[in-house]
């Protein structure tokens, strides 16, 4: 990996999570990890045990975004919080090696169209693999979040099913106009805590589809945690730094 080559500088090239020090970008080998592929479980996953013991069991379920793998987001292990599962599932569509996404997604018209079947059933079978992590680790509490493609299933999700998660965070994600019908207003919404960040340069998704999410999010009552950032589509010390912050809150 090379210093300062982001790895989504174009729309044909994998939306490639990578984080970032404004110039530094780490390429971090993973330790600690364990491999676990299991029948009873609905999707592949790596895990980072919790460090520290903690008087309720939480899991913080990574999201990578399209054409990337479990490994992106997991690489944040270390700088997340200590009395946590980490957990990084992997996408179910395979695009090429190495290469999964929760969806299929086309850029050419110069927006996304996506395919909607793939993320429906994406976005099941993640509902499900969340019911097992807080079987098979006793998780109380569950926080849902990802990067670009895998912020937009976290906010499927958690808009969806409430009750599911604690909380739910977006980096560089969108909501997606068509899940809106199925979110309703209700009690359980309003204690959803939700976190958004969100690059100003960003030329994959713009910011405008952060700002749109934030009005609907305050029109839902939801407990919502905002941040814009002189960023691209990326993550920063900056915003890792927020999404702590707001995790220890929690």
């Amino acid at each position: 990996m090379k210093t300062g080559i982001p790895f989504f500088l174009i729309l044909l090239i994998p939306f490639t999570f990578y984080f970032t020090n404004d110039i530094k970008m780490i390429d971090k080998t993973i330790t600690e990890t364990e491999d676990t592929v299991s029948d009873s479980m609905a999707l592949y996953y790596l895990i980072r045990e919790p460090k520290i013991k903690s008087d309720r069991k939480k899991a913080i379920i990574l999201l990578h975004g399209v054409g990337s793998n479990e490994n992106d987001l997991f690489s944040l292990a270390d700088k997340l919080p200590r009395d946590m599962y980490v957990i990084a599932p992997r996408g179910q569509f395979a695009l090429g090696t190495g290469r999964y996404a929760w969806f299929n997604v086309d850029f050419s018209t110069g927006k996304p169209v996506y395919d909607k079947i793939q993320e429906l059933s994406s976005r099941q079978q993640i509902t499900k693999f969340i019911g097992q992590v807080k079987d098979k680790y006793k998780a109380e509490e569950v926080y849902l979040g990802g990067f670009s493609q895998g912020g937009i299933m976290s906010y499927s999700i958690g808009l969806t099913h409430p009750k599911l998660v604690k909380a739910i965070f977006s980096l560089s994600g969108r909501l997606l106009v068509e899940i809106r019908p199925s979110i309703s207003k209700n009690t359980d919404l309003e204690g959803l805590q939700v976190f958004v960040a969100h690059g100003l340069q960003d030329n994959t998704l713009s910011i405008d589809y952060a700002r749109d999410a934030k009005e609907y999010l305050k029109s839902l009552q939801v407990q919502l945690n905002y941040h814009e950032y002189n960023m691209g589509h990326q993550v920063t010390e900056s915003v890792i730094k927020d999404l702590n912050d707001w995790l220890d809150n929690q």
